[in-house]
């Protein structure tokens, strides 16, 4: 079916005429739909991104419909669909059963992680969001950073097969320190809940 499609999408492109960024109104919805159904991989429509609009503004749109497409998937599944899509993806989501434990104990970390690596489809991480105690907003900003991590290593590992000539050291070099922050972020984060509880669990020496 993959290739099928991608074939299919090559000819909507050819037939709708559109070049630079007016290809967002095919690609978005394509994004939205792959946010729904994952019937195509996201990396198709970032490829088609950067061969219409070039390396960094294919990567930008890339993040800004993979953004907008998780969050929309994500707020449907959330308020519409939740209770109708445990009975439906329960017994799918039972091999994916020690994330959904990860999601409830780490939260934003989880979605950064899976959003960056190709662990679990994208409409699995939105829909198992939804039915998460995560926050919105907590999702929001995790979404924001994983798809922009997502890309940022896809466009890394793609542009030596795109464009062969192009020195990437910069982009290797400020992906690896964005990495580096979000890594001290969570250590710190993980330091600062360990001492919290460990203050909460020690007993109080009563005063005289």
């Amino acid at each position: 079916m993959g290739l099928w499609f991608n074939e299919w999408v090559d000819r909507l492109l050819e037939l709708s005429g559109l070049t630079g960024m007016t290809i967002l109104f095919v690609t978005v919805p394509l994004a939205v739909i792959q946010g729904f159904l994952g019937i195509f991989p996201f990396s198709t429509l970032i490829f088609i991104h950067i061969s219409a609009l070039g390396l960094v503004n294919g990567l930008l749109m890339s993040w800004l419909s993979g953004t907008i497409a998780a969050i929309f998937v994500y707020l449907v599944c959330k308020f519409f669909f939740a209770e109708r899509f445990q009975r439906k993806w329960g017994a799918k989501l039972h091999r994916y059963k020690k994330w959904q434990l990860y999601f409830d104990r780490y939260g934003i970390w989880v979605i950064i992680l899976l959003r960056t690596l190709p662990i679990m489809p994208n409409n699995l991480i939105s829909f198992m969001s939804a039915i998460s105690p995560i926050k919105t907003s907590a999702y929001v900003w995790s979404s924001l950073l994983g798809i922009l991590s997502h890309i940022w290593l896809f466009g890394i590992i793609s542009s030596s097969i795109l464009f062969p000539d192009l020195d990437i050291t910069l982009l290797i070099g400020t992906y690896a320190m964005f990495c580096a922050v979000l890594v001290g972020i969570f250590l710190f984060s993980r330091y600062r809940d360990v001492r919290q509880r460990s203050t909460t669990d020690t007993p109080q020496t009563p005063t005289a």
